[in-house]
């Protein structure tokens, strides 16, 4: 039997446990990461917010000059750089900007240089990536950047995939692009810029923050602290004047391991935009894959993911919702797409009130990089509402890599070729799938 005193000693080291614990669920409520939001909270950040669609179009692509020009993307970054005050946070999953392309280099070493002064102007760079050997990045860190790494092949076998700028908390950009000296010059890319708009840069630095927390960790964490918790959903929409217009706006993020309490999930955003779609559906992809595969045991185990499929099979013949899905066709394009999309394509045969249609957006490349001229986009855009997300879709993309998208819905109609956010994407749209350069199966 044991003593009076070994019993005493068991009970008070079980007390000391609940205690630890206690101050681990206190702590996790409160800031103890050492990040200050400024001035800036939920009950006074801005909602009247102006965003502009950015897009990068390689030089050798040319479309009707009718088509409205937007604003180039290397413009809106330096537009973000000339309103920062405080603060530049980035999350990349390349950082290349420095090129080996003579004719293209211009773009990415100015944007390059750029970022080095911040320190100079009392402006602090923070950096997330998924790169441990970046010679930019250890450049950009001997000029006082502050850089994370998150290790996403020890969390989830995955990839970094996100790509966003919060700039004061109040700047925001998400897109396609990375911080690749492709992005700004031989690589077609398509994202937003919001300015003055602290809400919906509040909610998205919270996603910085959970990233931040990762650095070098092995892990995720079971306990988070309310910082990173989410401030709007699907459910629960940040409500916005957008560039005059009223509209609902949400962040999303994937995978599912790194969605915090209230996050919306990518998967569930995209479901929310197509079911709420009444009568188009436009999606515009690098890749469009619905299989999921990991390693396992030194081989590949590959898998059929239906979520999306079976999510754009349903709007268009059980409701009626007309489907346009432009591809990338490039070198890496997998062989498996063209059988899955005419699996896509033929459903609607000899069915009225249904439409399903593919396109390949594909140009002669004049020279060896695989990339140049690559359409890059990533976003889907329907009557009411569109999604720009940083992932291709690809179930292994979804399931284990780190990505961001933003939804924005319209709270009232939209007529075609109103002047509003909306339009601009399905307008975008629009241009590149009449372009020469879309091809049907």
């Amino acid at each position: 039997e044991m003593s009076q005193s070994q019993q005493k000693c068991i009970a008070n080291f079980a007390l000391l446990c609940c205690l630890a614990v206690l101050v681990a669920l206190i702590f996790s409520s409160i800031n103890i990461w050492g990040d200050v939001e400024d001035d800036v909270t939920e009950e006074n950040c801005s909602t009247d917010c102006r965003m502009e669609l950015v897009e990068n179009i390689p030089d050798h692509l040319s479309f009707h000059a009718d088509s409205r020009p937007h604003l180039p993307l290397s413009a809106g970054f330096h537009t973000l750089l000339d309103q920062a005050r405080y603060s530049v946070e980035v999350v990349s999953p390349v950082w290349d900007l420095n090129a080996w392309d003579v004719e293209a280099k211009q773009q990415g070493q100015l944007l390059f240089q750029r970022l080095l002064r911040l320190a100079s102007r009392g402006v602090k760079l923070k950096i997330v990536s998924g790169l441990t050997n970046s010679a930019e990045l250890r450049t950009l860190a001997e000029h006082d950047a502050d850089i994370h790494f998150v290790n996403m092949t020890a969390l989830t076998r995955g990839g970094l995939h996100s790509s966003f700028w919060i700039v004061d908390r109040r700047h925001v950009y998400i897109g396609s692009a990375d911080m690749d000296w492709r992005s700004l010059s031989k690589r077609k890319e398509l994202g937003v810029t919001v300015f003055n708009c602290s809400c919906l840069a509040l909610d998205l630095h919270r996603v910085f923050l959970f990233y931040w927390q990762l650095h070098d960790k092995d892990y995720i964490p079971s306990i988070w602290s309310k910082r990173v918790t989410a401030l709007y959903g699907r459910h629960d929409g940040l409500e916005l004047q957008l560039n005059s217009s009223q509209a609902v706006a949400y962040v999303s993020t994937s995978p599912e391991l790194f969605c915090p309490k209230y996050r919306t999930k990518d998967l569930d955003a995209i479901h929310q935009v197509i079911q709420g779609a009444k009568t188009f559906i436009f999606i515009s992809v690098t890749d469009y894959l619905p299989l999921l595969s990991w390693p396992y045991r030194g081989s590949t185990v590959t898998r059929y993911w239906s979520p999306i499929d079976e999510m754009i099979r349903e709007a268009a013949v059980l409701r009626g919702i007309r489907v346009r899905l432009l591809i990338s066709f490039w070198r890496k394009t997998h062989p498996l797409t063209f059988n899955f999309v005419t699996s896509l394509t033929s459903l609607c045969t000899q069915l009225i009130n249904c439409s399903i249609e593919v396109r390949f957006f594909s140009h002669k490349e004049h020279s060896d990089h695989l990339q140049h001229r690559l359409n890059h986009n990533k976003y889907m855009v329907t009557d009411n509402a569109f999604y720009i997300g940083n992932h291709n879709w690809v179930g292994s993309d979804f399931a284990i890599s780190a990505g961001v998208g933003l939804v924005v819905q319209m709270k009232n109609s939209v007529p075609k070729g109103a002047a509003t956010i909306l339009e601009h994407v399905r307008a975008a749209f629009e241009r590149d799938w009449r372009s020469r350069y879309a091809k049907s199966l």
